[in-house]
């Protein structure tokens, strides 16, 4: 079974999640990368990344940038399982918005050990995905392989089905929730900008534009990649 990593502190569980998330498999992440996606400095992500590289949890590559090591790995499939499991709770039980489940499920994610956890999962009757779509890694850190890929490699024409969505601010979230674009929806790629990179899709509903950076943040599924 997972257990959470130990007198880490919430600042080495956020570093171990988002690097988790961002390599996407096996891809070292670019400290930049890193420092952007947790709002901090260059500098501050480089000291922190040393520490944890101490502690076995990372590998820093030179002139590359950061990956996981097997246990840094193990405790970032700790904490995501945490995470999304409270998030389908919080959508699934107490029915708060979708859009706000991931920041509030952040909060809770650094509260409860694995006891709790397994008593969540079960009660929750073991959910494999959590509302935004995101794999639920099992409590052996066994996460199921998806062949979906980014929105922004969608071509003109092609349709596909939106499987899960990086979480990435509420503001963002509330827009994708406005628009209906939640894991299940069907969409099709109208017209792509070459200067700015605005989609437009096309849903049941009607069209929707999105920018670039949303566009990396969600992911689908097209009907010959099954």
């Amino acid at each position: 079974m997972l257990h959470a990593p130990i007198g880490y502190g919430e600042s080495a569980e956020m570093y171990l999640k988002s690097i988790y998330e961002l390599m996407n498999g096996s891809q070292v992440v670019p400290i930049s990368v890193l420092a952007e996606r947790l709002g901090i400095t260059v500098v501050s992500v480089t000291e922190m990344v040393h520490r944890m590289q101490d502690q076995g949890l990372v590998e820093h590559v030179p002139y590359k940038g950061v990956m996981l090591t097997h246990e840094g790995r193990l405790s970032a499939c700790a904490i995501l399982r945490r995470q999304r499991l409270w998030e389908c709770f919080l959508f699934e039980k107490l029915e708060l918005p979708w859009e706000r489940v991931y920041d509030l499920a952040c909060k809770l994610e650094h509260a409860a050990g694995p006891e709790v956890t397994e008593a969540l999962a079960a009660h929750l009757e073991e959910p494999d995905r959590c509302p935004h779509g995101n794999i639920i890694p099992s409590a052996q850190g066994e996460v199921i392989p998806s062949k979906d890929r980014p929105l922004k490699d969608l071509q003109v024409g092609e349709q596909a089905m939106l499987r899960r969505v990086d979480p990435s601010g509420t503001a963002s979230m509330t827009y994708l929730a406005e628009h209906g674009l939640v894991p299940g929806m069907i969409v099709t790629l109208e017209a792509l900008e070459s200067i700015d990179e605005l989609r437009t899709l096309s849903t049941g509903s009607g069209n929707v534009v999105v920018g670039r950076q949303l566009a990396a943040q969600i992911y689908v599924e097209v009907e010959a990649d099954e």
